[in-house]
């Protein structure tokens, strides 16, 4: 999990992003224009920006050596969709470009990619007497090795990576297994009831009716 800057002149974009991060786990901050982002970055770390281009003033391809001076690394959030607008923006440093109106799931996995690859991720996720340790791909429970398959540890950390998220299950398909899958999808239903009851999870692993499965992590 990372603190991220959020700067997007359209308040109800920026509220929306935040609930969303907040709910897995990311602590963020909001800017609304160039200059006030500035200013955020001068006075706090961040590991990541996310970074709209249209902003009143300074744009965001104006503002990106800025963030590259400071070691923040940054995404492009843009109406902006034509090619030579993506290849400017990753030509300019920028880590990823996604493209307005964007899927919730699809820029946290973004947001994930990059914080892992500069390893800015916090890797230890804990609950109650469970520990995930996702660098190591290890996971103990009352100090002893669980032993998952490799199957099962990728659903688990996918699971992890967007707690508090109702994923449906082409959705844990297609991130846990790497593939999309049209068509049985009940070796999902029967990993997440392994995982239930390797780690003692029925409690916080949520069956969501008819859509797929919520892991459910209180927000401290």
């Amino acid at each position: 999990m990372g603190h991220i800057l959020i700067v997007d002149d359209e308040k109800s974009i920026s509220d929306l992003i935040v609930m969303n991060l907040t709910m897995v786990g990311h602590t963020t901050e909001q800017a609304f224009d160039g200059k006030e982002a500035l200013e955020k970055i001068r006075t706090e770390h961040f590991d990541l920006c996310l970074l709209d281009i249209m902003l009143p003033g300074k744009d965001g391809f104006e503002l990106i050596d800025d963030f590259k001076k400071s070691t923040i690394p940054v995404i492009y959030l843009s109406a902006k969709n034509s090619l030579t607008d993506r290849v400017k923006g990753l030509q300019l440093g920028a880590e990823d470009y996604i493209i307005k109106p964007f899927e919730t799931l699809e820029l946290i996995v973004r947001i994930d990619v990059v914080l892992r690859r500069e390893g800015k991720d916090k890797n230890i996720f804990t609950y109650n007497n469970v520990v995930v340790d996702m660098k190591k791909h290890l996971v103990l429970k009352n100090d002893k090795e669980i032993e998952l398959t490799a199957q099962e540890y990728s659903l688990l950390e996918a699971m992890i990576q967007n707690q508090n998220l109702a994923l449906t299950r082409e959705q844990l398909l297609s991130i846990a297994w790497g593939y999309d899958y049209s068509g049985e999808t009940r070796t999902v239903d029967m990993h997440i009831q392994r995982l239930r009851k390797k780690l003692g999870w029925e409690d916080i692993i949520k069956t969501v009716y008819k859509f797929g499965y919520r892991l459910e992590v209180p927000r401290t």
